[in-house]
């Protein structure tokens, strides 16, 4: 009876410090149970023989489909959500996938500085996406711009801050797709690997404590993954009791280090066990697994108070970024089947094809509309003048100190006496002169 009441009592502290003392019951069938260890780090069974666990004699986790690459439904699972909006849903990756092609191509021309595409990611971005409700704020890692697209963040917004003009909402302070819209309930991208989850976790506790009805999301690649940011947030996701939807794009690829390369495990889904957590692995160039599983996570983490690790199985089709040569470590043939046999635009356009949804005349004027606007937006950012010299003194502090106040004056009189050396009518720089 002594031994009984000690560790009850030990349990019960170490679980109201972990905060987890009214998820977990503590019931006598536990404590009179022989065969558990008893200690507080693990509610195990006591074994008498001696056996490690071999990861390779276990069963993988299984990837969740709807859709085949041929657009045939291969699963009863009912997907909650209508016809409408399954067509806005495939027009935004469309749009998407066209603007990668176009800013893609003035980067090479050296229209702007830099770019990343989601090609082969439009289902695993824009399905995710789909499924959320305003009210969820999204932490993105940086291939996340059909995230802003979807919450309806405009192709002026997008070319204006790619083109760091005066428009651009960030002023023209970040490099290119580095969006940020606090209006759709965004966190601005950081290119930082992994510093967006933890930062997501608190947010998501933040919302546990106040009582709020939305989840926290938060996107990383595979290679972010190996971070330890995002294993410490994890922990503390689950340890707190935090909504959080972790959404990890597994596309094969950190930048030029393969999976084969980059762990051993059974991917990035598996770790959530070890963390117990909630995990999921989907087919992500499945558009309508992608969706349903989010739709169903977002409903558990807030139904339960409990975190949900998501990995999307998809194909980093570009490269990297616009600094990187894919061919170098992958071939080329590797990359045309992604793109030609399992392009998650065709698989989902296949489908609505075959359901009515869709036809070539509709195929067609979204084509055609799409560059329309695609162009138009571009040119107007090209054409727009880069941010003011001068605002670069101002959001440093809510007031301006004495300090800035002083190097601006001397901004100010250095063009004003030099100002016809530089280009400065390429700038917004108002009445400042």
């Amino acid at each position: 009876n002594e031994y009984k009441s000690y560790l009850r009592s030990m349990l019960t502290r170490f679980l109201r410090r972990s905060g987890t003392i009214c998820g977990r019951c503590i019931s006598d069938d536990f404590v009179r149970t022989k065969e558990k260890a008893g200690y507080p780090g693990s509610d195990s069974n006591i074994t008498n023989q001696l056996k490690f666990i071999v990861p390779r004699d276990l069963p993988t986790i299984p990837t969740f489909r709807i859709l085949d690459k041929h657009g045939v439904v291969k699963s009863s699972h009912e997907v909650d959500i209508s016809e409408e909006k399954l067509v806005n849903v495939y027009k935004n990756m469309f749009l998407l996938s066209q603007m990668d092609k176009i800013l893609l191509q003035s980067q090479r021309q050296g229209r702007i500085s830099f770019y990343m595409t989601c090609s082969g990611e439009e289902a695993a971005i824009i399905g995710s996406a789909a499924a959320l409700d305003m009210a969820d704020t999204v932490f993105t890692q940086y291939r996340e711009v059909g995230v802003f697209l979807w919450r309806g963040f405009t192709l002026d917004q997008i070319m204006n801050q790619c083109f760091s003009t005066c428009k651009d909402n960030a002023k023209g302070r970040q490099m290119p797709i580095h969006y940020s819209g606090k209006e759709y309930n965004i966190q601005c991208v950081s290119s930082t690997l992994g510093t967006q989850v933890p930062n997501a976790v608190g947010y998501a506790y933040a919302n546990r404590v106040s009582h709020r009805d939305a989840v926290t999301v938060t996107y990383f690649g595979e290679g972010a993954a190996s971070e330890g940011d995002v294993h410490a947030a994890m922990n503390m996701a689950a340890t707190l009791h935090c909504p959080t939807l972790f959404i990890c794009r597994n596309n094969g690829y950190a930048i030029s280090t393969s999976t084969v390369d980059q762990y051993v495990g059974d991917g990035i889904a598996v770790r959530g066990i070890g963390y117990g957590m909630r995990c999921v692995r989907v087919d992500g160039n499945d558009l309508l697994a992608v969706y349903q599983v989010v739709k169903e996570s977002r409903e558990m983490a807030l139904r339960h108070s409990c975190p949900v690790l998501i990995e999307l199985m998809t194909y980093r089709v570009g490269h990297h970024s616009t600094s990187d040569d894919s061919t170098a470590y992958r071939s080329i043939d590797e990359v045309n089947y992604w793109h030609k046999e399992d392009s998650p635009v065709g698989r989902l356009g296949r489908f609505l094809y075959s359901k009515g949804l869709w036809d070539d005349d509709q195929q067609t004027s979204l084509s055609k509309q799409c560059r329309r606007e695609i162009m138009a937006a571009f040119n107007a950012a090209e054409n727009n003048k880069k941010p003011s010299p001068y605002w670069m003194f101002d959001d440093v502090y809510d007031e301006m100190s004495p300090h800035l106040q002083e190097q601006r004056a001397q901004l100010q009189a250095h063009l004003q006496d030099y100002g016809d050396n530089y280009n400065l009518e390429n700038y917004d720089t108002g009445n400042e002169q």
